[in-house]
């Protein structure tokens, strides 16, 4: 593999880059280090786009053609529970999604074609804060990354647990969810623990409300069409011998297609109306899309699956995945102009196999090597 003797590099810069995690629009030490490194492999260099946002460019031979590839950067409000040397130094904070090792495949690609690369054209290497409240793409393409940058076409990848390390996933199309916020208020009529019949209990109205949700996917959704309903919040103004008033329930809804997304508000609005109505109370209901679903373009696909090949071997890949229910905010990206995005696995044994944004999870180290190897035959593959 291209970045093979990159290894025991990309190792450190990834633990450090784990000991000292940064949340969204914070990640100051994480990009300063990032321009630094990329300084140091003679790249142009661009800082600030989205506060925290880092712009590499590394341009040979006299090609017109360019390539983006972008990894996220920041990290969770998670505690850590890891007990290895290189667990988080900042409380509170934990690169348990992988962004530790997205950030790091990415410079391990940027050095190696720097120093070896053999193709004619532009690579634009981004470095993408705030992936994890999904403001970070958007922040970035509003703050000119497709108009100061003239990027063809552009491509992510995420690790998945549970997948062997050398082993690669996508399909054309649809891959992960739209990540769709609701919050909803009810305005009851509180009282004394003691006189229930003299009010109207907000949180008996809000459980008949969290139970018949779950109705929506398990009967208003085609089962051949995967959606999610999860109420995550459940907040009132009650004490222990006063009953609520007030409630507000708040969640996530996740879907793979607009129009199932579409019978989830739909649905959502008259469960709630209709609870709230037969006990003859007030309430409100907001449904905000806060990230699309990623699309794969058909060319960028292939060529994912093409770079992905000459890695590790058809058998390795599975370039017709099932769709993910989770979200990216690279679909921003990737809606703006063609992309693909790619699943490559974390491993299968021990933190590396725990779920993403588990206290106990950890990119695996030796994934850097495969990952920034891909990027390298990507950019040599589309470039040359």
């Amino acid at each position: 593999m291209k970045t093979k003797s990159l290894h025991n590099q990309l190792v450190e810069w990834r633990q450090d880059f784990h000991m000292y995690p940064e949340l969204g629009f914070e990640e100051n030490r994480t990009s300063s280090r990032v321009a630094k490194l990329l300084k140091e492999f003679g790249l142009e260099v661009h800082q600030g786009l989205a506060k925290t946002g880092v712009i590499g460019v590394l341009k040979k031979g006299s090609g017109s053609n360019s390539i983006g590839i972008r990894a996220d950067m920041d990290a969770l409000p998670i505690n850590e529970t890891n007990t290895f040397n290189y667990i988080s130094k900042n409380n509170g904070k934990m690169h348990a999604c992988g962004h530790d090792g997205h950030t790091t495949m990415l410079l391990g690609a940027a050095k190696y074609l720097a120093e070896n690369g053999n193709f004619k054209g532009t690579v634009y290497f981004i470095f993408q804060p705030d992936e994890e409240n999904t403001s970070g793409a958007k922040t970035m393409i509003d703050e000119g990354l497709f108009t100061k940058f003239s990027i063809d076409e552009v491509y992510a990848m995420h690790n998945i647990p549970g997948m062997e390390v050398g082993t690669f996933a996508t399909r054309k199309g649809t891959i992960t969810a739209s990540e769709n916020l609701f919050e909803i208020s009810i305005e009851a009529k509180g009282g004394h623990a003691a006189l229930p019949h003299m009010g109207v209990d907000a949180i008996t109205v809000g459980s008949q409300i969290v139970n018949a949700l779950q109705t929506i996917v398990s009967r208003k959704i085609n089962p051949s069409s995967n959606g999610v309903v999860s109420v995550t919040e459940f907040i009132s103004d009650g004490r222990k011998n006063i009953l609520p008033g007030r409630v507000t329930l708040s969640g996530d809804a996740r879907a793979l297609s607009k129009e199932t997304n579409e019978v989830i508000e739909k649905n959502m609005r008259q469960i709630v109306k209709g609870i709230c109505e037969a006990h003859g109370i007030y309430s409100t209901v907001t449904y905000t899309t806060a990230c699309p679903i990623t699309f794969n373009t058909q060319e960028q696909t292939q060529a994912a699956i093409n770079a992905a090949k000459v890695l590790v071997g058809e058998e390795n890949i599975n370039g017709n995945c099932e769709p993910k229910l989770f979200s990216e905010d690279f679909s921003i990206m990737s809606a703006s102009i063609p992309g693909c995005f790619v699943l490559m696995g974390n491993g299968t044994s021990g933190s590396n196999t725990q779920p993403l944004h588990a206290s106990n999870y950890d990119f695996n180290d030796e994934a850097l090597v495969v990952g920034s190897s891909y990027w390298s035959n990507l950019v040599e593959q589309q470039l040359n």
